[in-house]
């Protein structure tokens, strides 16, 4: 009697459970592309009353229901979406993510001070980095980037996202950008608006660096800098100047390499600009 009894309430929960899931999936169905790629931004949309995590992040939801979250270069064969409606109710969604095949790049000619730095030097560039990855926890509500984003500079593409690094014979992290070979001082612009979270002229591996927040977590860093132009805080629109190209910090040659992240996830520039490179 007692398991008959716990059989019928557990049923019952059962069926609570997916009328509530069918529940928010009506009132909060998501506008999600079917399939994407590691490295890519991905912009959605859902009811704004509702709510939408990702990897352990409630994301921003725009007023008109638009949302971006980020796929890194290893992201798995599925992302997985949590949708909850305003009664509390969720389900799951998820979409595909293709993978790719990465490029193995040989890079000499760089400072080996930089490829193997001393302790104290390491020291410095751990406290450095941790300045930046800060600059780009940033999230506000504003939506620069969904006004497209253009090239940051003239010139040739000299480096690709996710590629393996070698440098000076020594395998390092991959290569989370993309890199625009030009003469040092050509002018560095904004792909797209937002407003300098980041801005440092000398930093040890990367020399001049600047970061620009499009909003909802989205961000743009600049580094190899041999000028910067703009200060923390400044508003910068699209095609406007923040600096100039150089090969300061860890560079063999003037380029300008531009990286993007949502949050900590390093994107693939070159998936955002139209046409591609």
């Amino acid at each position: 009697m007692l398991r008959a009894a716990g059989l019928l309430v557990a049923a019952l929960a059962g069926a609570a459970a997916a009328r509530g899931a069918v529940a928010a999936d009506d009132a909060c169905a998501l506008d999600l592309p079917t399939a994407s790629t590691q490295g890519a931004l991905v912009v959605a949309r859902v009811d704004p009353r509702c709510r939408v995590d990702y990897a352990g992040r409630a994301l921003r939801i725009a007023d008109d229901g638009a949302f971006v979250f980020g796929l890194g270069r290893d992201a798995h064969a599925m992302a997985a979406l949590t949708v909850r409606d305003p009664a509390g109710h969720a389900y799951t969604r998820t979409l595909a993510v293709a993978p790719r095949e990465w490029r193995v790049e040989k890079v000499d000619g760089v400072p080996q001070s930089t490829v193997t730095p001393a302790p104290d030097i390491a020291a410095r560039i751990a406290l450095e980095q941790a300045r930046v990855a800060q600059a780009r926890q940033r999230d506000d509500a504003r939506e620069d980037f969904r006004f497209g984003f253009a090239r940051p500079a003239k010139g040739r593409i000299s480096g690709v996202y996710g590629s393996q690094r070698i440098l000076n014979g020594t395998p390092k992290d991959p290569h989370f950008g993309l890199d625009i070979a030009a003469a040092a001082g050509t002018p560095a612009i904004a792909p797209a608006a937002g407003i300098v979270s980041f801005a440092d002229p000398a930093l040890y591996l990367t020399g001049g660096t600047v970061v620009i927040d499009h909003g909802h977590g989205l961000s743009s860093t600049f580094i190899h800098l041999s000028r910067v132009d703009v200060d923390v805080g400044q508003r910068i629109e699209q095609g406007q100047r923040f600096g100039a190209i150089g090969m300061t910090g860890r560079a063999s040659g003037p380029h300008l390499h531009w990286g993007m992240n949502w949050f900590d996830v390093r994107l693939d520039p070159g998936l955002v600009v139209q046409p591609p490179p």
